[in-house]
């Protein structure tokens, strides 16, 4: 582990600092947005531009490079981040926020493109998966980090603005002095949705959930915050919590699912976690209990992107995989558009718990389903099952890319080997 940080340090570098201004502000607009517009259904539709800009970033970002070179994209991308950041307190207004929202989503997806590109460049096919998970740690901790730096200073002013947006300018240097101009990466054709759907409705559906729960979960927690009246510090531990959750358990549940029925893991996890968030609405003012209820969240959220994935792979040949996985980002993309403004309504007619009902039915929704798909389908019997690879949702297709060729790998040495052996 320490040769692979030793390798690409400093690319893990600027992606931690990177990180640290993406969550900085995300988590600033959530509670600055409080106090500019009337309601959390505005904010909600706020939060939502980000997974619009971020969906078309993620599917335009390789013609781009393709075009003009990872250097000019990573480059013109972070220059717009920067810019866009500091416009958000110059100009208070709910359709200008969408617009820098959307603007920063896309560009935040072709920036992870691009990274992710060099990452994988500078990765031995012997070293990718350790790579790849120094890499999620990584972002994780920069999340994390970003929530503490909120206590600088006045969501009610410029300076965190400008804070995150520095970040993100300072965060370049280290990536763009350490890595040479990358191969372009070549990624498979999305297979088709109705293809996907008939090899595994659970990796379709299971996708759009988790979708809908991380956009939900991630950019609404800390309006959910704002409303109940907790304080700035409070919302940057209850956020910073979530994530903590989900870096601490993306392991361990990694770990069961090599190791059982990956349908039962996804059941237990989903119905834990919906009445998890149910009894998270039953709060009566506890911080301590949110904040265990926050980690929980986080927990069970967080590994169930992997865990599809890692199941629909097991369906698949490895021939498919690459392709599918172009599909289940589309579809996980899709879900995480409409998962804020979903919450958004939820609040609007329930008040602050709408937050926590709307996890608890969507997690029930996929639990519900999870348990339909082992009633009419007998578990999957494979010689190798694929390797679970914690992949993040705000990965671009170039990290889903690398957890395939993870999973893949040890299916094809079983074929070649048997191959031999005949």
């Amino acid at each position: 582990m320490l040769t692979v940080v030793r390798n690409v340090w400093a690319l893990l570098l600027g992606i931690f600092l990177l990180m640290i201004g993406n969550g900085m502000h995300g988590t600033l607009l959530g509670v600055r947005g409080a106090s500019e517009f009337e309601s959390a259904a505005t904010m909600s539709w706020v939060i939502s531009g980000y997974f619009v800009g971020f969906l078309g970033g993620s599917r335009l970002a390789p013609e781009l490079i393709r075009r003009v070179g990872h250097v000019r994209v990573f480059a013109a991308l972070g220059s717009l981040i920067s810019a866009a950041l500091v416009l958000f307190p110059v100009f208070p207004n709910a359709l200008f926020w969408i617009f820098l929202r959307v603007v920063i989503g896309f560009c935040f997806s072709g920036v992870y493109v691009v990274a992710e590109s060099w990452l994988n460049d500078n990765s031995a096919n012997e070293t990718r998966g350790k790579t790849l998970s120094v890499y999620i740690i990584v972002q994780l901790l920069g999340v994390i980090s970003a929530q503490a730096m909120l206590n600088l200073g006045d969501p009610g002013g410029y300076l965190l603005f400008v804070i995150a947006s520095v970040l993100v300018s300072v965060s370049f240097a280290p990536i763009l002095l350490s890595v040479s101009p990358a191969p372009i990466t070549e990624m498979a054709p999305p297979m088709s949705l109705r293809r996907l759907i008939r090899i595994s409705p659970l990796g379709a559906v299971g996708s759009f959930c988790i979708g809908a729960l991380f956009s939900g979960m991630w950019g609404m927690s800390p309006v959910y915050g704002t409303e109940i009246g907790l304080s700035v510090a409070q919302i940057s531990l209850f956020v910073a919590t979530i994530y903590i959750g989900g870096m601490l358990c993306q392991f361990p549940i990694g770990w069961l699912s090599d190791r059982m029925d990956r349908r039962h893991l996804v059941l237990a996890t989903t119905g834990i976690l919906a009445v998890v968030t149910v009894t998270g609405s039953m709060l009566s003012g506890s911080f301590e209990l949110l904040l265990l209820i926050a980690f929980l969240i986080g927990a069970l959220i967080n590994p169930l992107y992997s865990l599809i994935i890692a199941f629909t792979n097991d369906i698949l040949d490895p021939g498919d995989m690459a392709s599918a996985a172009g599909c289940l980002i589309f579809i996980q993309g899709v879900g995480a558009i409409g998962g804020p403004l979903a919450v958004g309504l939820c609040m609007l007619v329930i008040g602050p718990n709408g937050f926590f009902i709307y996890l608890s039915i969507v997690a029930a929704s996929l639990a519900a389903f999870t348990l339909y798909r082992m009633s009419v389908r007998a578990a999957i019997t494979v010689d190798q099952p694929a390797i679970f690879t914690p992949v993040s949702q705000t990965s671009s297709p170039v990290a889903v890319d690398m957890a395939q060729e993870i999973a893949i790998e040890p299916q094809l040495q079983n074929s070649d080997e048997a191959g031999s052996g005949a």
